[in-house]
């Protein structure tokens, strides 16, 4: 027991494990992953410039969407840069303060984006469904209070689980068998009995994640009600294609995040850890800007309007 609490006591560092297992093929690998954070950075950076630039884009939807491009980059930022810095210094140390970073603001931007698309699934109802309240109903004060109350309720959760993750005593073998410090990872490394506080995650992120879900699809189903009755079809395909790139948005990342949170602590493997966060931490971040992008009108016009202005 003294041991267990010197260790406790005198904690200043953890082990990553990495991404990669020494393998031949790392090198390939480790490329394919920088490449995809710099389109993820880059793609999230530009949608942010041209929502900025272009006053066509100065909306309630698209100041929703310039916070989903701020928390992705949060994400990202949080996770990538200092897996590759490991990776190519030979290094694996993180310190006791940048794991809490990480574990701080991945379960802050993760809650967050739950509430945020949930935000986002309503202002499509309000547009498609109450057009002419539309303008009062979802005016900048509004759309400032929902953006807020979503990363209120993301700082929430992650003060909570860094302040219990930390409150636990950690001997023997402080090599985190993952690329990044995640809670559950974390959890393993415990000699104190964690189950309880398992648990509650457990209960919080089913609340997190099914309450924000439920909004969506009763959001989503009054809009595909309304669209149905639409006479114009001009209305009706401006109004599905602008929905169909939110939905896309959501099942990248409720398609991770509930294969990854929904999941007893028994039934969780570190290799099924990893495979998930690559997902959520740097593949929904490359997609996003480019889902949004590519099917919008709206920005490519301003991308285009934007790229003529540089050429002149």
């Amino acid at each position: 027991m003294a041991e267990e609490l010197w260790n406790h006591s005198s904690l200043s560092s953890f082990i990553l494990a990495g991404l990669f297992s020494h393998s031949p093929y790392d090198s390939f690998f480790f490329s394919l992953v920088l490449l995809a954070f710099g389109a993820a950075v880059v793609g999230n950076i530009l949608l942010l410039m041209l929502i900025q630039v272009d006053r066509r884009l100065h909306t309630p939807m698209y100041f929703f969407l310039s916070q989903l491009s701020i928390m992705d980059l949060t994400m990202t930022c949080t996770v990538v840069p200092k897996m590759a810095t490991n990776f190519l210094s030979g290094g694996k140390l993180i310190s006791l303060g940048g794991c809490a970073s990480q574990i701080f603001f991945v379960v802050t931007v993760g809650g967050a984006e739950c509430f945020l698309l949930a935000v986002m699934a309503y202002d499509r109802y309000m547009a498609v469904c109450h057009p002419l309240r539309y303008p009062v109903l979802m005016n900048w004060k509004a759309c400032s209070f929902l953006a807020m109350t979503s990363w209120m309720g993301g700082v929430a959760d992650s003060v909570i689980d860094v302040g219990m993750v930390f409150s636990f005593p950690y001997c023997g073998s402080l090599e985190v068998d993952h690329f990044f410090c995640e809670v559950p990872a974390l959890l393993r490394l415990s000699c104190s009995d964690t189950s309880l506080f398992e648990d509650l995650i457990y209960a919080c992120c089913v609340v997190m994640l099914l309450l924000p879900l439920g909004v969506i699809v009763a959001s989503y189903a009054r809009v595909l009600t309304t669209v149905m009755r639409m006479p114009s079809t001009e209305g009706k395909q401006k109004a599905l294609t602008t929905c169909s790139s939110h939905l896309a948005v959501v099942g990248l990342y409720y398609g991770g995040a509930i294969f990854s949170y929904m999941q007893r602590a028994s039934a969780r493997t570190p290799l099924g850890d990893r495979a998930t966060s690559i997902f959520y931490t740097i593949v929904t971040p490359m997609f996003n800007p480019l889902i949004y992008s590519l099917r919008n009108r709206e920005v490519t016009s301003a991308l285009k309007k934007m790229l003529e202005r540089w050429s002149m």
